[in-house]
């Protein structure tokens, strides 16, 4: 399974978001990709001022977009996120569309992005945003993937949980900052690959230092033993991972980690 991970600017014109995702996806559809992954609010800035006023509803601009391309190119698409209108709530949901542009995953951010790192980055998403409450997979001819959007992937149960579902590959729509990023970015997606013999597959925005939040970039994809496979720098890029999913079966059957049944293992008593 060929990923294309799109590491595209974001700028204050959604529209030319919009544009720019729909020149890289035809690019990646080009280079032989049969997925493809793009980065965390793609067409909103990252900044709690915008979300409200860049969200849109079912049938939005960006969504009708997303599913469009996939039919037309026969791709999958993992449509970073965006916001998401929902009543009087706002969610940063990604939406998966299926080769025939069909609808085949939504998923809601469900741990909000809230920090504040002395001397770093403080950012709180729950000043506008509303969580979602999901476990995400989806069904390709490659098998199950699984799906979050960044901050998720620091819950090593929702990792887990998807991959008891069968996820051969996590997919993780994602804008790590400048204090997170260079600390824990590379570290978690091989973590997660070797806590859940799976394929973990990040995409960030390009960085961009006059935005109000700086994204640190670095999309990546990592194989089940933890090996970095392909990373970015910091900048505009389009990487290509090769994923072969048989990795995951012979990981999982050399080191049968993930289908151990812990009651087998542990004896549980009352104190």
């Amino acid at each position: 399974m060929r990923a294309a991970l799109i590491q595209m600017p974001v700028t204050e014109d959604k529209g030319k978001n919009i544009e720019t995702a729909c020149r890289r996806l035809q690019e990646a559809k080009a280079r032989g990709a049969d997925i493809a992954v793009l980065p965390e609010m793609f067409c909103c800035p990252y900044d709690n001022a915008c979300f409200r006023s860049y969200g849109e509803a079912e049938g939005g601009e960006a969504r009708r977009a997303l599913s469009g391309m996939a039919a037309e190119l026969e791709l999958y698409v993992v449509g970073g996120s965006l916001p998401e209108l929902e009543g009087d709530r706002v969610y940063n949901t990604s939406f998966v569309y299926g080769r025939k542009g069909e609808l085949l995953a939504r998923h809601r951010k469900v741990h909000l992005f809230d920090i504040d790192v002395e001397g770093g980055q403080r950012f709180k998403e729950s000043d506008t945003l509303s969580p979602g409450n999901a476990v995400t997979t989806f069904e390709t001819e490659f098998g199950t993937m699984g799906l979050c959007v960044c901050f998720d992937f620091r819950f090593e149960e929702l990792a887990r949980c998807m991959c008891l579902r069968g996820a051969r590959c996590i997919f993780v729509p994602a804008a790590f900052n400048m204090t997170t990023g260079p600390a824990h970015w590379e570290l978690l997606f091989r973590q997660r690959a070797v806590d859940n013999q799976c394929f973990t597959v990040g995409v960030s925005p390009a960085r961009d230092e006059t935005a109000s939040y700086v994204a640190y970039g670095h999309s990546i994809a990592v194989d089940p033993w933890g090996s970095v496979l392909r990373q970015a720098g910091s900048g505009e890029a389009t990487l290509y991972a090769d994923l072969d999913l048989r990795r995951v079966d012979a990981i999982r059957r050399q080191l049968p980690i993930l289908s151990a049944r812990r009651e087998d293992l542990y004896e549980v008593r009352e104190l």
